[in-house]
């Protein structure tokens, strides 16, 4: 009787041998799935590091890209003439232009010609082209004035201006192209004197020459290279 006891207890135990086998490949199973997330993980990882190197590595360089404008302009910001804002130097209307018209004042042209050694000084080495931006206020073109359509068609001719005076003053033509934007992108508000002569405004931005130089997307504009004014 003990004989078959033993017998019947060695050999009575199929459900825990096979409970055995069964664990083993669910072991398995598991551990490859951990090994998989902990890889996808470090994937991410690796990938968002990369990322924030890139970021931080543009914005290195678009800091140094303004300062080393800034340091170009030294001397006409110092002097109040221009301002430099995101890398956009802004020039007001007023001292280039009389109200209403494309013709630039001695005094617009003398400062202009102030800029073309500081700006050459940027460019050299860089590749990189120079936007001329013309921007108006909201008010409509008054009636009597026939020269231009409406805003769009004078801050283009603002724009061409002051490309061509740039042009003149020594500035490569291949440097630069003009933008029109109207009453577009305002910097302040249209409702009073003081906010309308702060949008009237020529702004000279440097973009990046490739693979094309343009205007902002989502923005209404006319662009034109610089080509000097025949005599």
């Amino acid at each position: 009787m003990n004989s078959h006891g033993l017998d019947h207890e060695a050999g009575d135990d199929p459900e825990g041998g096979d409970g055995s086998r069964d664990a083993a490949p669910v072991w398995a199973v598991f551990g490859d799935l951990m090994a998989g997330l902990v890889g996808a993980f470090v994937l991410v990882l690796v990938g968002m590091l990369a990322l924030q190197m890139d970021l931080s590595v543009h914005l290195q360089t678009e800091a140094q890209r303004r300062l080393s404008l800034e340091q170009a302009l030294a001397a006409p910001l110092a002097a109040g003439r221009v301002t430099l804002t995101n890398g956009r130097i802004g020039i007001s209307g007023s001292v280039l232009f009389e109200h209403n018209s494309d013709a630039l004042r001695p005094d617009g042209r003398a400062l202009l010609k102030t800029l073309v050694g500081p700006l050459r000084q940027y460019l050299d080495g860089r590749d990189e082209v120079l936007m001329v931006s013309g921007f108006t206020d909201d008010r409509p073109i008054q009636r009597n004035n026939r020269q231009f359509e409406d805003n769009l068609e004078l801050s283009a001719q603002r724009a061409l201006t002051v490309t061509r005076a740039l042009v003149d003053e020594g500035l490569p033509a291949s440097r630069l192209f003009a933008a029109a934007f109207g009453p577009e992108q305002p910097v302040a508000t249209n409702a009073n004197e003081q906010g309308r002569a702060l949008n009237r405004r020529v702004e000279v931005a440097p973009v990046p020459r490739a693979p094309a130089a343009q205007a902002p997307a989502g923005t209404t504009a006319v662009t034109t290279p610089a080509v000097p004014r025949k005599p």
